[in-house]
This record gives C-alpha cells, structure tokens and sequence, in this order.
C-alpha cells in the first residue's frame, strides 16, 4: 500500500527549510507527499509560537484534520510543540509530539505511531540542545531556503525563540556550500540564506567565523545565479558586508532589516542590540550602495509601555526611511518572556488601531516603490505557481511581478517591461 504523507508549515521560511528536508525522510523511507486538503496516512504540522496567532491556526489545523479524516496520524513538530506541548495535547487529536531536539528523528517513530488514549511527547531541555541539523528547501519553489544557522543568544524580551530553538550555532562552512552546489545541481537559480538570527552564523564552531565568510563563499559557486539574504539584524548588517554585495551580481539589492520600533525607549525596554541613529545609518548606506535596493522591516505595535507619543515616534522614524515594504505584528502576550509581567499593557483596541495605521503606511511605502520602476526593464525569475491564468516572479529587487500563464517561463530568468500596478497590488509584466 501506498503510504501518504501531508505537510503544513506555519512561520518562518526558516520553518519552511526544515519542513523541505522532514519531506524527503519520509520520501526515503516509502512515503509519497500530496497536498494538505488530500488524503493522507500521516499529516505532519511544522509548528510556530512567535504569536497566538500562530497558535490559533494550529488549532484549526487539526480540528479540521481530526474531522475529515479521523484515523489519520497527526504530528505536531517544531517551536510550538518545544515550548508548549501541554497545550498542544488539549488541542486533542495529535498523535505525536516532537520538540527541537528530535523533530529531526521522526521518521524513527513511525513504527510504533499508533492510536493511543495518551499524546507520546517527546520535549526536551532546551538547554540540553547542541546539536546542529542542516536543512533546505527544494522543489516546492524556483527559490530555495537554506538554513545556515539555528538558535539565538539575544534574549529579546518579548521573544520565545531562544525557549524554542535554543542557543545559536552554526552549520559548518563546507556543508552549506555542499548544500547550495545540491540545490543548483537541481536547478534552483536562487538560494535565500535564513536562519534564526543569520547574522550571527559562526556561533558554536570550533574557529572564530562570521557571517562575511558565508557571503563570499557562495558568491563563488557556479551556477548559481541568485543569492537573497532573508533577513538579518542591523549590528550584525555590516559595512563590510554591504559592500562586497554591492560590487557583486550574483547578490540581489534586497534586504530585509527588523526594526521593531523606531521609538528608543521602547528598543531599550525590548532589549534590542542598536537604536535607532544605528538603524538609520543601514538604511542609508545600503540606499548610498545599492539606490535600487529593496528594504524591508518588521514593526511590533503595542508593546508594553508604549504611549501614544512613542508609536508616533516610530511613526514618523518609518516615514524618514526609504524603506520599501513593513512586516506589522501586533504584540503578543507570551509566557516566561520578560514583557510578560511588564507594566504599560497596552488596550487591544489601541493594538489593533497602531497596526491598521502602519498597515497603510507600509502599503504606501510598498506602492510608491513600486511606482518608482515603472516603463523599466528588471530580469524577473518566474515561479512555477499557477493562478488565474498568470505566473509570477520576482525582481532582483522584489518587486512581484505578474504574467500570462506560458509554462515555458517556469524556473527561467526573464527581461521583463513593469507595465503597470493591478488591483491587488502586483505589478503586470511584459517579456521583452
């Protein structure tokens, strides 16, 4: 018979690379993947816990699971299941859960996967975990997410990362270029570096090593195209860096910069490693470098202790950057993290409105970049997804780009006229 498996994954595009790698252990050991909606013998959840949304959609996952097919085996795996497997086994229906240090073992439970009246869990000590485990994706998109580092030292006080994923280490330098010359040979043109704190690669090896060492290694692999760094810290986004990557094509003027808040007092009381001249001073290298360069950040409204005169701070420090694109979360409460039990907590109310106003900023932000390359011609590299009759791709400075449907554009590098902005705020393309 053959067996099925089916994967979801909620969180980062770390997440995404280890979910990639999960897949062909179960490949090797007989299984067949197939959609989420699809019948499936096992289905397998890559959980998150950065915010209780992510908790919530766990939830619905296997409550929709458990209704449609109830004898199915349900696994949950990953940073929810490390931090919180007592509320994972009230959700009811999860067969097995794997925390971080043996999420990468789970095809040695499968033998003994069975219906019981009891969750088997198995979560250890995050402090116990030393251990380092490779991962990247492949196949499920014309780009590909190689992991290079796990773990984070920094202890941001609002974060549960380090209670998920432990200390920062690294993949030792051979391995990721082995990796990244695997994911060409497969014809991948673009890798994405990603990690927990990228930046910050060379933690947990035997000789001192920092993340410029990465960046020069994999710009000399052949055949490969495209290299896009996910995201990374701005004390660890350094001057050096910028530079090499602004002299060299193969890095993409694309860079993903977390800022959290444009507001001092609330960076300090969220424990965060610069302020904000620091993070003005990235942006405005990188645009001195690179003057097509794409930036993004993420924002956090709603922290404890933040007043109205502080979001307005962060506001209008957005506002005076030439950034091009917001991620806004809205601040989540999280047990054993230190914001938990600060004072200063701010009225949901007050949350969601702070998030609509930036939400409109950052969409702003994102149109008026776009605006900028309009009537210019950019090298799209176009993705394999269908829909609606159009393909999409993305700039070298992401921009999304849509075209009509020709599958002989999937997984090629295309020059592309940026016509226009549609209704959904994609840019219609014209190959040139």
């Amino acid at each position: 018979m053959n067996k099925k498996v089916a994967f979801y994954t909620l969180g980062c595009k770390l997440n995404f690379a280890e979910t990639s790698t999960l897949a062909r252990s179960f490949a090797s050991n007989g299984y067949t993947k197939v959609e989420w909606e699809d019948a499936a013998d096992i289905y397998v959840i890559n959980t998150c816990t950065v915010t209780d949304n992510a908790d919530k959609r766990f939830r619905y996952l296997v409550h929709g699971v458990v209704k449609r097919a109830p004898q199915a085996y349900i696994i949950a795996v990953g940073c929810y299941a490390q931090t919180n497997p007592d509320e994972i086994i009230q959700t009811g229906g999860v067969d097995l859960v794997l925390g971080t240090k043996d999420k990468f073992k789970i095809t040695d439970y499968l033998p003994t996967l069975s219906k019981k009246a009891v969750t088997e869990v198995h979560s250890c000590d995050i402090t116990s975990v030393e251990t380092y485990h490779g991962s990247y994706s492949l196949a499920e998109r014309t780009r590909a997410f190689l992991k290079i580092q796990d773990g984070c030292d920094y202890h941001c006080t609002y974060c549960t990362i380090p209670l998920a994923r432990g200390k920062s280490r690294s993949q030792p330098l051979d391995g990721i270029i082995k990796s990244a010359q695997d994911i060409v040979k497969a014809g991948t043109y673009e890798i994405v570096l990603t990690g927990v704190n990228t930046g910050d690669w060379g933690k947990g090896l035997t000789e001192k090593s920092t993340f410029f060492q990465v960046v020069k290694a994999l710009n000399d692999i052949d055949g490969l195209k495209r290299i896009r760094i996910s995201s990374i810290e701005p004390n660890l986004l350094t001057d050096e860096i910028l530079e090499f990557i602004s002299e060299n094509k193969k890095y993409v003027p694309h860079f993903h910069v977390p800022m959290q808040s444009g507001c001092d007092q609330t960076l300090a009381r969220m424990r965060r490693r610069y302020n904000t001249q620091m993070y003005r001073h990235r942006i405005e290298t990188i645009k001195n470098l690179m003057p097509d360069a794409c930036i993004g950040a993420d924002v956090i409204v709603g922290f404890p202790g933040e007043t109205d005169d502080d979001f307005q701070k962060t506001y209008d420090f957005i506002r005076s950057l030439d950034i091009s694109y917001l991620h806004v979360f809205t601040y989540s409460e999280r047990e054993n993290t230190p914001a938990f039990t600060m004072e200063g907590a701010v009225h949901s109310a007050v949350r969601a409105k702070r998030s609509k106003v930036l939400h409109l900023l950052g969409a702003q932000k994102r149109t008026a970049f776009y605006q900028k390359y309009l009537n210019t011609v950019r090298e799209v590299l176009v993705e394999s997804e269908e829909k609606d009759g159009f393909l999409f791709g993305f700039t070298d400075n992401y921009i999304k780009v849509k075209l009509p449907f020709l599958p002989t554009l999937h997984n090629t590098i295309q020059r592309v006229l940026l016509k226009s902005i549609d209704t959904d705020g994609d840019v219609l393309g014209q190959i040139q």
